[in-house]
């Protein structure tokens, strides 16, 4: 598998299967695999290793291509570890801080539409005049 993100590159070699989300569901995708493409959810994905291993994927979507035997995602940012409470609060946190942003960009639309209509009604009251 190969992790693609802004700020760094990674490669996770020996993956036997892996579990993740998009549009449609939850699906899996196993070594020999026909060629897929697909856009990941925000969440949580989860892959095991050829040792049985199972490691844990957070990320706020991305792109998902399995080809030639290879898993390749890239995405924005993600954090990995074998912890599924750690993966999960980072979710939690992140799910926040979007939330919180949204807010923010709301509150401001919201302000420049009042002053849009308070300007509007001045020039409408001046043009009556």
């Amino acid at each position: 598998m190969r992790l693609d993100s802004a700020t760094r590159c990674e490669r996770i070699e020996n993956i036997a299967s892996f579990v993740g989300e998009d549009r449609s569901g939850s699906f899996g995708i196993m070594a020999g695999h026909v060629r897929m493409i697909t856009f990941l959810s925000f969440g949580l994905a989860r892959y095991r290793l050829a040792g049985g291993e199972t490691e844990y994927l957070a990320l706020p979507g991305g792109l998902l291509y399995f080809v030639g035997n290879e898993l390749r995602i890239g995405t924005r940012q993600y954090f990995r570890s074998q912890n599924y409470d750690e993966m999960a609060a980072i979710l939690d946190r992140q799910l926040h801080e979007e939330e919180e942003n949204l807010k923010a960009i709301k509150d401001s639309l919201r302000r420049l539409d009042e002053s849009i209509l308070r300007r509007l009604m001045t020039l409408r009251l001046s043009d009556e005049r």
